[in-house]
């Protein structure tokens, strides 16, 4: 199987093949842009600084490091949790015209709805790798509103590679952690049952 490199500027029609549990990796341009960037864009109607219209985001507070040339260096950007934009990110996504979201762990309806309507992906970047995402850094091109601490900046890098991704919600209206609630919950009596077979000398 041929591996998915996904590059900026991203189209619907690059992302129509792609389903959930598929491993891609991104090539481009990256924004990080978490919690306090999702408020001011949704709560304040503020302007993001970034165009990521076609573009990608990640939910991440990166570790930076000021370079003596006046650069930036990507030290980590380890995901953070993306349930915390959940209520903000289908109008997200609908405002940005934002094409892919990275994060850690699942997202919800509000979310599966923004990218089934507005042909966007969401994928899980393995969290524990913050060293290895930055190894696929090859610069920082920007940083807008600093003023928010390192953080929550939103630092654009670009990047090769950037992966691997797991699509966790698709364009077709699919999301693989609300697709495994319920496969496991179907086997959690069974599993119950065995444990309790193995345990049951506990008084």
């Amino acid at each position: 199987m041929a591996k998915k490199v996904l590059t900026t500027p991203i189209s619907a029609e690059d992302l129509q093949d792609i389903n959930v549990g598929d491993v891609i990796y991104l090539t481009g341009y990256l924004t990080t842009c978490r919690d306090v960037a999702h408020r001011r864009v949704i709560e304040e109607g503020r302007e993001l600084p970034v165009d990521v219209k076609d573009g990608a985001i990640l939910h991440a507070g990166p570790i930076i490091r000021l370079l003596e040339d006046g650069k930036y260096q990507m030290v980590t950007v380890g995901p953070t949790t993306s349930m915390r934009m959940e209520k903000f990110e289908e109008e997200f996504i609908e405002k940005t015209g934002v094409r892919l979201i990275v994060g850690k762990g699942g997202m919800g309806d509000g979310t599966m709805r923004g990218c089934r309507d507005h042909k966007a992906l969401h994928c899980v970047f393995p969290a524990g790798c913050a060293v290895v995402a930055a190894t696929c850094v090859e610069e920082i091109v920007d940083a807008n509103w600093k003023d928010l601490g390192m953080p929550e900046t939103l630092w654009t890098c670009k990047v090769k590679e950037f992966g691997p991704l797991i699509v966790s919600i698709d364009t077709h209206g699919r999301n693989i952690f609300e697709e495994n609630k319920v496969v496991f919950n179907e086997r959690k009596e069974e599993a119950y049952a065995e444990i309790a077979k193995q345990v049951g000398f506990i008084k």
